[in-house]
């Protein structure tokens, strides 16, 4: 058996800083993850006058629940799609001043309007520096009253993410009606989050109060990167080999370890308990249909391993992958057939036939978890290679050492 030890969650990583910078108090940050998008958030804190501490696996932001320090402000979000849409809020509902922000050509092409749509509905000043729902904007701040919106997170679940984390942040408290909800697992993680800074949002089906009075500073452990364990669990199946990693099990907030019930659906043996999830490798993969609207971030992981498995594996209901960092459903297909695979797509599902794959360059598209799921198929693809391999330092910067290390560990058993 291998055991891997996983970095800290990204989603987590990026609304703790967030709650943090709104409480009061000074918040310690255990384990948080250390890579290009929780930096460039920490970074866009200190920008707006927050004090954020970083040593090496732990962080102190001392919170300020009247807003930024600063009055005046320029943020740069890099390719942060939480940076991007988290700090515009952050700031909407606490600051007092003009903040401007804009982000890398990647992410200028991520949508916002529902998020800008929704800010604007509250009162907030905000205007866009070129397309209309993208990056560069900014926004005069002046305090949200609250009141209530509907809201279409079919999208994205983080529009919903921030308009719940800026609720307690206004004066009379904000009710949400969502009329369509992608990656719901991603909200069960901001509530979670939001309670154990002390603030309790009541849900009845699709609608969302938040009261007023705003959040307290705590002690908050990072749990690890569910997305990324699943490239690790994944390869135990592909491999025949068995992989635990520690610290995530039944209690985990993520809901993207749901993953290891696809596999376990393509049979591979899995246990997940109170500390840590185990998966084992039964020498097959089946063939699957599965729905993955609520763990899309997994879907090119699976897509990954699709043509090693004994029929054809579809994918369903992921429209949102094509607005990612790349449009991520094209990105498999495209990377597929490359590699010699059959491959069939629609507007938000693919079908991937059974083959043998064939060694060719990866077209990342800047993204991540493009070269992330592929280096999984190249454990039984050698000669696999990246046009960009160095963007995984978005969520991972030591990915490519670490998987090489893990790869040698499984071929060594």
């Amino acid at each position: 058996m291998t055991v891997i030890d996983i970095p800290g969650s990204k989603s987590v990583t990026a609304r703790a800083l967030f709650l943090a910078a709104a409480a009061d108090g000074t918040t310690t940050l255990l384990r948080p993850l250390r890579s290009d998008d929780t930096e460039g958030f920490a970074e866009g804190l200190k920008s707006l006058g927050y004090v954020v501490e970083q040593e090496a696996d732990r962080w102190r932001v001392q919170g300020r629940p009247a807003g930024p320090a600063a009055t005046d402000a320029d943020v740069y979000c890099r390719d942060g799609a939480t940076t991007a849409r988290f700090l515009p809020t952050l700031v909407a509902a606490a600051g007092s001043g003009t903040y401007r922000f804009d982000a890398s050509t990647q992410m200028r092409r991520r949508p916002l309007a529902p998020l800008t749509r929704a800010l604007t509905a509250l009162g907030v000043d905000l205007r866009h520096g070129g397309a209309e729902g993208h990056h560069p904007l900014t926004v005069r701040a002046a305090g949200i009253e609250g009141g209530e919106l509907t809201l279409d997170a079919g999208e994205s679940s983080q529009y919903l993410t921030a308009l719940l984390m800026l609720g307690a942040l206004t004066a009379k408290g904000l009710r949400i009606e969502v009329t369509e909800l992608v990656s719901a697992p991603y909200v069960e993680i901001t509530l979670a989050m939001m309670r154990d800074f002390g603030v309790e949002v009541l849900r009845e089906g699709n609608t969302f109060t938040v009261p007023p009075g705003g959040y307290r500073a705590t002690a908050y452990a990072v749990e690890p990167d569910a997305s990324t364990a699943s490239y690790f669990f994944a390869a135990a199946a592909l491999t025949g080999r068995e992989v635990t990693v520690p610290d995530l099990g039944t209690g985990a907030l993520q809901g993207d370890l749901r993953f290891v019930d696809v596999l376990r659906d393509m049979g591979a043996e899995v246990s997940v308990g109170a500390d840590a999830t185990t998966v084992r490798s039964t020498g097959r993969l089946r063939g699957i249909t599965v729905n993955m609207r609520d763990i899309s971030d997994t879907m090119p992981t699976l897509a990954a391993i699709a043509p090693y498995a004994d029929g054809p594996v579809v994918i369903e209901d992921v429209a949102n992958t094509r607005v990612k960092e790349c449009d991520r459903l094209e990105a498999c297909a495209e990377n597929l057939r490359a590699m010699g695979i059959t491959v069939h797509t629609g507007p938000d599902w693919i079908e991937i036939h059974p083959g043998t794959p064939k060694p060719t360059e990866i077209a990342t598209h800047g993204d991540h978890r493009i070269v992330m799921s592929f280096a999984v198929s190249g454990l039984r693809t050698p000669g696999l290679t990246y046009d960009d391999p160095g963007c995984v330092r978005k969520t991972f910067p030591r990915f490519h050492e670490v998987f090489a290390d893990f790869a040698h560990d499984l071929e060594g058993r």
